[in-house]
């Protein structure tokens, strides 16, 4: 795919999130007051409208500018993905489809149907993870160490099951009906394993990376670039597609 193609793709997708992100919370009362930071579901369709505008800038600055003077925005594009948006939406994917074919009345009880077209709900739990593989195709992504993102992927699943037990406690209501089924070495644990699926998650990314694009994820692209170009290196492991990415 060609950088106009992949810009283009990107601005449709940020568009796209954008719109989801304006039109779900109209739709009913129990998704305002901070249902975009209650609900993982809404929390991942804010992280991917950010991700997408970030590699649509990234995209549209390279063509201005050139990669020298944007290498922030284009780590930060990375560490977003990496650690946050491709953990996260896989994350929301499995666990809402895995708990709706159990019981769907703990995760999306049958009166929503009349408020969600099914469309949106496929947009909101199906198709974001279409979308998050079809980036991992589309474009090599530079993985941080292990130790960081896992880190990073911690501390914000610490944050976000944080605000969840915060909410119960002003309101003796949990933000997902199952919790309430739950003792508390129960929460303990599931909170735990969570977090462990998504640390999975992150590794998964990590391999599918690599299966893609090769040893370089693990390189700069200007490192890469400089063994490429360098008579010192005549064999390096670089995927070719880092030096144009």
């Amino acid at each position: 795919m060609t950088r106009t193609s992949t810009c283009a793709y990107h601005f449709i997708l940020w568009n796209w999130y954008i719109f989801l992100n304006v039109y779900i919370p109209q739709l009913g009362t129990i998704f305002q007051d901070g249902a975009q930071t209650k609900y993982l579901t809404l929390f991942n369709l804010l992280l991917q409208a950010v991700f997408f505008g970030v590699a649509c800038l990234d995209d549209v600055l390279k063509r201005i500018k050139g990669r020298k003077d944007i290498k922030f925005i284009t780590a930060f594009r990375d560490l977003l993905f990496t650690t946050l948006a491709f953990p996260i939406c896989t994350f929301v994917f499995l666990a809402f489809w895995t708990i709706f074919l159990y019981d769907r009345e703990l995760v999306y009880p049958k009166f929503l149907d009349g408020m969600f077209p099914v469309w949106l709900n496929h947009a909101m739990h199906s198709f974001i993870l279409l979308f998050s593989l079809i980036e991992i195709i589309l474009r090599p992504h530079h993985y941080p160490s292990r130790k960081t993102g896992l880190t990073l992927l911690a501390v914000s699943s610490v944050g976000y099951i944080s605000r969840i037990l915060w909410l119960h406690s002003k309101t003796g209501q949990w933000v997902y009906p199952m919790l309430a089924r739950l003792s508390p070495v129960g929460l303990t644990a599931f909170f735990f394993l969570s977090y462990i699926s998504a640390a999975s998650i992150y590794l998964l990314g990590e391999r599918l990376n690599h299966w893609k694009w090769g040893d370089a994820r693990e390189l700069h692209p200007n490192l890469c670039r400089r063994k490429a170009e360098s008579p010192t290196f005549p064999h390096t492991t670089c995927s070719p597609a880092f030096l144009f990415y």
